[in-house]
């Protein structure tokens, strides 16, 4: 794994721990946009493979649908993780009066778990080969 790759992994992994800590402690919005951060900056982990990246996060969430969900390299339903975490991160930061609720934040806490699982599992198995 080179070292974009690598650092762009461990990012998200801090990401991931941050967004339990604002889990646990009750801080759901915040926790979310964590939660969307530790996906986003893994699915760059991905696109630094390629040496690919792109200043909106719409331009990676694009690249990523087109070279890893629709030719199968992933699961479709992690295009449905990346969507959702996007619209509701967005809706958290610019949304005045959105509640975010407990099981928000923990389904998409499980979700990016997930998520970086997947992604990590995927990088170690190019290493490999």
């Amino acid at each position: 794994m080179d070292n974009l790759m690598k650092y762009r992994l461990d990012n998200a992994r801090e990401k991931l721990e941050s967004a339990k800590l604002l889990l646990d402690a009750g801080k759901y919005r915040d926790s979310i946009g964590r939660s969307y951060y530790a996906i986003f900056t893994a699915v760059r982990a991905v696109l630094a493979n390629d040496k690919v990246d792109f200043s909106k996060h719409s331009g990676v969430i694009a690249y990523f649908q087109k070279e890893y969900i629709k030719t199968g390299k992933f699961d479709v339903k992690y295009s449905r993780y990346l969507q959702t975490a996007f619209q509701i991160r967005n809706s958290c930061d610019y949304d005045d009066f959105f509640i975010a609720s407990k099981q928000d934040a923990e389904e998409q806490y499980s979700r990016a778990m997930e998520f970086y699982e997947e992604i990590q599992k995927d990088l170690l198995n190019m290493d490999k080969e």
